[in-house]
C-alpha cells in the first residue's frame, strides 16, 4: 500500500494475541483453511500453481524464495485473528484514539507575513477517536495513500498545531516528505 497504510497494518498486528505461523507449511495450511480447503484459490491468491501449494502443504517444499515468502506472510498477516483486530480498531475508534509518531516535513499555509517553508519535525501525538475512525474507514474503503495522509495531517493540524482551536486559526498543514510513521492504538 503505502507508508501510512502499512503503519496501520503494523499497528493492527501489534494487537495479536498469538504469533502468526512461522513455517511456510503452517502458513500455507492456514491460508487453505481460510479459503475453505481450496488450494486453487490459494494458488491464485499467491500467484503460483496449485501444485506448488500442494507441495508446501505436504512439506515437500520448505524454504520459499524471499519474494514468495514475503507474499505468503503478508497474506497470512492480513487474515490472522480478524476478531482481535476488529476489537482493537473498534476500541480505538470509540474510546482510545490513536497515537501517531512521525518524522516528516510539514508545509504550512497561513496568514500573510508568516513563513510557509516546510520544516522537518519529530512529532508524537495522540489523536482523538474520531480521527482513528476516519483512518480505519478510509483504509477499509480502499483509500489512496494521499487520502490517508490528508486525514492524518488534518488530525495533527487540529490537535498539535492549532491546539484544538486555541491558536493559529487560519493555519493549513500539509503532511509531506515522510521519513517514517508509526501508529499505535
Amino acid at each position: 500500500m503505502g507508508i501510512l497504510g502499512d503503519s496501520l497494518d503494523s499497528a493492527a498486528a501489534a494487537n495479536f494475541t498469538r504469533p502468526i505461523p512461522k513455517s511456510a507449511q503452517a502458513q500455507m495450511k492456514f491460508l487453505v483453511k481460510q479459503e475453505k480447503g481450496s488450494t486453487m484459490a490459494v494458488a491464485q491468491l499467491l500467484g503460483v500453481s496449485q501444485r506448488t501449494v500442494e507441495r508446501y502443504l505436504k512439506g515437500q517444499l520448505k524454504r520459499p524464495r524471499k519474494d514468495f515468502a514475503a507474499r505468503l506472510a503478508g497474506e497470512v498477516r492480513k487474515r490472522w485473528q480478524p476478531r482481535v483486530r476488529d476489537k482493537a480498531k473498534k476500541q480505538a475508534a470509540t474510546t482510545g484514539g490513536i497515537v501517531i509518531e512521525t518524522r516528516a516535513r510539514f508545509g504550512y499555509t497561513a496568514a500573510p507575513g508568516t513563513t510557509d517553508d516546510g520544516r522537518l519535525r519529530l512529532i508524537t501525538q495522540s489523536l482523538p477517536p474520531a480521527y482513528a475512525a476516519r483512518l480505519f474507514d478510509a483504509q477499509a474503503a480502499g483509500a489512496t495513500e494521499q487520502q490517508l495522509r490528508d486525514i492524518a495531517a488534518e488530525g495533527l493540524q487540529e490537535i498539535y498545531f492549532k491546539d484544538r482551536g486555541r491558536r493559529a486559526l487560519d493555519l493549513q498543514v500539509e503532511f509531506t516528505d515522510i521519513d517514517y510513521v508509526e501508529l499505535d492504538y
